[in-house]
């Protein structure tokens, strides 16, 4: 009976550090694809000079249509595109529900939504529980 106590007892501490441990790991593959398509991006503007979608099929557009990121629980979208400014956008869903992070050309990175147990938005990518900018 002891032992059943014991395990009952590190079941409830251990879940919770991994739950957690497993979010920020999606946390941190969206916060990736934001970075590499912020990048994409760039290359994009220094072959066009303008972040506006491409009217041509033959120019890749980067930003051309939503990808999914931390294993499908982040939907990466573009938003805001003009010749010169852009915002590429992670939206949580399901697991990651309530987290939202953000970058611009200019590669300021937000966390604009974040559940409230986790700590408070702010101008930088919070990836860890009480993590603060």
């Amino acid at each position: 009976m002891i032992a059943v106590a014991i395990i009952g007892i590190l079941a409830r501490i251990a879940y919770p550090a991994y739950s957690d441990y497993v979010m920020r790991g999606r946390l941190v593959d969206a916060t990736q694809v934001l970075a590499s398509r912020r990048a994409a991006m760039e290359q994009y503007y220094q072959d066009n000079r303008t972040y506006v979608a491409p009217t041509s099929t033959t120019i890749s557009d980067p930003c051309g249509s939503s990808t999914t990121a931390g294993k499908g629980t982040f939907t990466i979208s573009c938003s805001g595109r003009t010749a010169s400014a852009y915002l590429i956008t992670a939206q949580g869903s399901g697991a990651a529900a309530g987290f939202t992070y953000t970058i611009d050309q200019s590669g300021t990175q937000q966390t604009t939504a974040i559940p409230g147990n986790w700590g408070s938005t702010g101008s930088c990518w919070i990836v860890r529980k009480g993590d603060a900018c």
